[in-house]
């Protein structure tokens, strides 16, 4: 491979459509057609930018040259494709959904029953953990590179996993909310002990281990394959330890905030029945 791809190639015209309808919809039966359905809420600014952000990273990382390259040329790329896809976009989405959006769906009795167990804390942890490294695994690898359709049916599941795994912590829902703050943070560390494994195989391997990668010829890299590869390894720790750190000070601050308006609210509540208890005083004097 010499010369790289044409437009359509590198801009994927079907991913682009898939994420312009979704972002249609959204708008006009989430953002402004919330009025349309029992029980719903405004959906705020900070939400709908949220979701489009989501939205705008998806075909970033499946519809942009990003997707080309690091199929075809670059691992580096690749992992780059996967950090955006797994770790940042189902974060972004969750955010800008609404808890009203997520109980309509659940009136059906097969989703919710589908939902609840595969968001279930545990089963989304090592579910997707366990995808994601299974995936690494140079033959498991190198076989769906080579079947389009295997590819993108495994790729499937995986954002599905990951959109349940990020799900406990970023839960719209306070009846599916399973996990208090502290536990939240037990969670994302557990996240970030049970990827490194894979992160670790890739950084510090001495030879190409993928062989789809071993004999590509990159018209605009300057980095032999193993320096690629080991770049896409620390792509992804990196990333991940950033994602994941920032997803720790967000529980945190919201968690302090919490314990803050909460301390503030007894305090005033004192203070008014001492106040109340003077003035009953003062009147009996």
């Amino acid at each position: 491979m010499s010369q790289i791809g044409g437009f359509f190639d590198l801009w994927n015209p079907v991913i682009l459509l898939v994420v312009v309808v979704v972002g249609y919809v959204y708008s006009r039966f989430v953002a402004k057609g919330n009025g349309n359905f029992a029980d719903a809420e405004p959906v705020s600014d900070k939400q709908k930018l949220c979701f489009y952000t989501g939205l705008a990273l998806f075909y970033i990382g499946q519809g942009s040259p990003i997707n080309y390259i690091g199929h075809h040329y670059l691992f580096s790329a690749h992992m780059l494709q996967q950090t955006i896809l797994y770790l940042i976009v189902p974060i972004f989405i969750w955010l800008g959904t609404p808890a009203w959006v997520l109980r309509f769906f659940m009136q059906n009795r097969v989703f919710r029953g589908t939902f609840s167990f595969f968001t279930r804390p545990l089963i989304a942890l090592f579910l997707f953990n366990m995808l994601f490294s299974i995936y690494h695994m140079p033959f498991i690898m190198d076989g769906l590179m080579k079947n389009d359709v295997l590819l993108v049916s495994y790729h499937t599941v995986l954002l599905f996993t990951a959109f349940m795994m990020w799900f406990p912590v970023f839960c719209p829902l306070p009846e599916l909310n399973r996990l208090n703050d502290l536990k939240k943070l037990a969670y994302i560390f557990g996240n970030g002990m049970l990827l490194t494994p894979a992160c670790a195989l890739i950084i510090f391997a001495d030879s190409i281990i993928y062989e789809m990668y071993s004999n590509v010829t990159v018209p605009f890299a300057h980095l032999s394959p193993l320096d690629d590869q080991q770049l896409g390894g620390v792509l992804m720790k990196i990333i991940q330890e950033v994602v994941y750190g920032a997803t720790l000070a967000y529980i945190f601050f919201r968690w302090y905030r919490r314990e803050r308006k909460e301390d503030d609210d007894i305090e005033l509540i004192e203070t008014q029945e001492n106040l109340n208890n003077q003035g009953g005083n003062w009147n009996r004097a």
